[in-house]
């Protein structure tokens, strides 16, 4: 291996952290083993055929659509989005104050663009989606971590923290949040901390950052208002994705904001990757305007409600229910557990042996800790995978026990 490279590799590449999922996949496709480890959806209800019959837009349209395009967004999927989103947006956003993206990290990753220099501060959860806060690292942010509980983050906490670190001369840009069945810990914000979350994002001059991508899988109860929505100054950037409600490969989310920031990360946009592929936004818009996404979510929302609750009935049967804690998550992908007892490492390390995995808690605390939690994404095994990889994670904390 040449030496060179170790010469010429930037600041910023001496100190990027890799995904520690994507560090495991190796481990994970082992023969035999039963993953709960990546969030990824189950292929098993990928639209197949509705995907492969709106391929004809290629036909139609090909001269257009195989071309380069615009740099926001393919102009129908974009008017689609308006309509679709209204309701929980409020009301019909505007195509100026709209960025079709690729995938939603690239939505944080074009505002962390936008807004953040070196050494500055974005107010995260804690724990949070990893994916997202590494992307912030990468850019050289820092950060302030509000903890979570059953409503969402303790929004109180925000102040104290903001202050304290611009008492120190600290920059601190905006917050992020993923209001919906959060990423890992499954909680909801209630009512109450999202009108008091952009009150202080308000008193504070901060923006807020509103992560969406599961919250049109809601399981149980009603919908509740989006940041979005709620929002009267033009402070929250709103980002979805089609990742969970149609599929990942699509690699096509959108985020809604004041246009004037909608710009900024526009022109980065250019810079980074010209624009989302205009051939999976075209696919996604004519699956769209058939009405195969509106047809199937349903669906989609009761085959993760049922594998949720085969997670919950399996947890109660083989967990060691005084070793462990959790909450069932209304919507989404996942459970977070807890064991006090037992650390995650060792349980880790006993699962794969048992061949069973899952994601531990430290990588989703930015500035550490969970070293007794961990993530369990229910979304991707069959039901029968579900119940004997439980079983064995519980036959691993008893004979850790």
């Amino acid at each position: 291996m040449s030496e060179l490279w170790n010469k010429l590799y930037s600041e910023a590449a001496m100190q990027q952290k890799a995904s520690p999922i994507r560090e495991i996949m190796s481990v994970i496709r082992q023969p035999g083993m039963i993953s709960f480890a990546g969030g990824m959806p189950d292929p098993e209800i990928f639209p197949v055929q509705e995907f492969y019959d709106s391929a004809d837009i290629i036909k139609r349209e090909g001269k257009d659509i195989l071309q380069y395009g615009a740099t926001d967004g393919y102009p129908p999927l974009k008017e689609f989005l308006s309509e679709w989103t209204k309701e929980r947006m409020g009301r019909k956003v505007s195509s100026r104050e709209m960025l079709i993206t690729s995938g939603s990290i690239q939505v944080a990753d074009l505002l962390t663009s936008s807004t953040v220099n070196k050494g500055d501060y974005i107010v995260t959860e804690s724990p949070t989606f990893l994916g997202t806060t590494l992307d912030m690292h990468n850019h050289g942010a820092k950060f302030i971590c509000i903890p979570c509980d059953s409503e969402g983050m303790v929004v109180e906490k925000i102040p104290e923290e903001v202050e304290r670190v611009r008492t120190q001369g600290g920059e601190v840009k905006f917050i992020y949040t993923i209001p919906n069945f959060q990423n890992p810990v499954g909680c909801t914000m209630s009512m109450a901390r999202r009108e008091r979350l952009l009150e202080l994002a308000e008193e504070l001059e901060l923006a807020i950052l509103e992560d969406d991508p599961y919250g049109y899988i809601r399981f149980d109860g009603q919908h509740l208002p989006t940041l979005f929505s709620m929002d009267r100054k033009g402070l929250v950037i709103f980002g979805g994705s089609f990742s969970k409600i149609l599929a990942p490969g699509t690699r096509v989310g959108w985020c809604f904001g004041d246009s004037n920031i909608i710009r900024k990360m526009t022109v980065f946009k250019q810079g980074v990757d010209t624009s989302t592929s205009v051939v999976s936004q075209a696919l996604v818009y004519e699956y769209c305007r058939k009405g195969y996404l509106d047809d199937r979510l349903p669906g989609i929302i009761d085959h993760y409600r049922k594998k949720r609750d085969i997670m919950g009935k399996a947890f109660k049967e083989y967990l060691p229910a005084e070793e462990v804690e959790y909450n069932t998550p209304e919507g989404g992908f996942f459970y977070w557990v807890k064991t006090p007892r037992i650390s995650t490492d060792d349980l880790f390390n006993k699962a794969i042996e048992k061949k069973v995995a899952f994601v531990k808690g430290e990588p989703f605390f930015p500035n550490g800790g969970g070293e007794h939690e961990f993530r369990m994404c229910y979304t991707f095994a069959s039901g029968e995978q579900i119940e004997e990889g439980v079983n064995r994670l519980g036959e691993s904390m008893k004979e850790l026990l």
